[in-house]
């Protein structure tokens, strides 16, 4: 599922199974940093999400990166994503979430306002 949506225009970049393979490791470690949210349907792994935590000096509360958000095409419009947005806030109070989206990737915008999310219009920058 990590190849298929690092492959996807969700992302600028492809990845490589050497990011995959660091990714999972951190998620199954004792990392403070990246959790790993597995989803499933009717026994079947529907999709998965990667949580990256940290502070957020600008809203003053800690902070928790949507890093990757992915539902298989065939388990979408299940509702998957909006209790995935309902266990973050139960698990996580108080906390801010950020993510990223394409703007061609209506759907998940969608989605993201219903949960309450809104655009802030940074222009973000890498190294």
């Amino acid at each position: 599922m990590m190849e298929t949506f690092y492959a996807s225009p969700a992302v600028m970049t492809n990845g490589s199974r050497e990011i995959f393979s660091s990714d999972v490791s951190e998620c199954i470690s004792e990392s403070p940093f990246l959790d790993g949210v597995i989803f499933e349907e009717d026994g079947e792994i529907a999709g998965y999400a990667m949580l990256a935590h940290s502070f957020s000096t600008e809203f003053g509360k800690r902070c928790i990166w949507i890093e990757d958000l992915y539902v298989a095409p065939e388990h979408r419009r299940r509702g998957i994503g909006g209790e995935f947005f309902k266990w973050l806030d139960e698990s996580f109070p108080g906390h801010v979430f950020r993510l990223e989206a394409e703007r061609e990737n209506t759907a998940a915008i969608a989605l993201y306002e219903k949960c309450g999310f809104k655009e802030i219009g940074y222009f973000e920058m890498i190294k």
